[in-house]
């Protein structure tokens, strides 16, 4: 099984280096014949706007969207806003993913935090995943067909939601960086979507 990871811009190369500890082959996409032959793609964190101009640029805005009717995708901080339907701002997305996102919910750089939460699909359930929120997201609300997977234990300030991990179908969205710990459980979860 290859996977890959869109490197457009952001920490792609953090995403490959926890694949390839799980055992699945990588693959760098930049351009749409790059999805031919992947089982799933990661699009990471980074600066939603760029990355969504830059895939525009490429071509793979529609390359991404066929490749999701039949593949799992998986949104981190900057990858969760492209999956998204709305952001409330004009910038390009693939709206395949029902779910409205709140950016830079935090605040700036310097409000990003950590924080373990529980997550009851992973592996050892009742060890808490540890979450690293840079610039973070936020999921302000899902459709009904969408699962919510994690939430934090209380709004970061009234009237806001806490959906920080969420799925749709074969389509994954989490707020933080799993790939800046040493946890691989929600990589191994990505893998096991890719094999559904």
């Amino acid at each position: 099984m290859t996977v890959g990871v869109l490197a457009l811009q952001g920490d792609f190369a953090e995403h490959a280096a926890a694949l390839q500890q799980l055992g699945a082959a990588t693959r760098q996409v930049r351009l749409p014949e790059h999805l031919d032959g992947l089982s799933g793609i990661i699009l990471p964190g980074g600066e939603s706007t760029t990355i969504g101009k830059l895939a525009a640029t490429y071509g793979l805005l529609d390359a991404l969207r066929s490749f999701g009717q039949r593949h799992a995708i998986w949104g981190t901080c900057a990858g969760a806003i492209l999956l998204s339907r709305n952001v409330g701002r004009d910038q390009p997305l693939l709206g395949m993913m029902d779910i409205r996102v709140e950016r830079n919910a935090f605040g700036r750089q310097v409000d990003s935090f950590e924080a373990d939460l529980p997550f009851p699909m992973l592996p050892e359930p009742e060890r808490p995943f540890h979450c690293v929120f840079i610039r973070a997201p936020l999921i302000e609300s899902a459709g009904s067909g969408v699962e919510i997977l994690g939430r934090l234990p209380e709004p970061p300030a009234p009237g806001r939601g806490t959906i920080v991990a969420a799925r749709q179908g074969r389509l994954l969205a989490t707020a933080f960086h799993p790939e800046l710990t040493d946890d691989l459980r929600f990589h191994r979860y990505f893998l096991e979507m890719c094999h559904d």
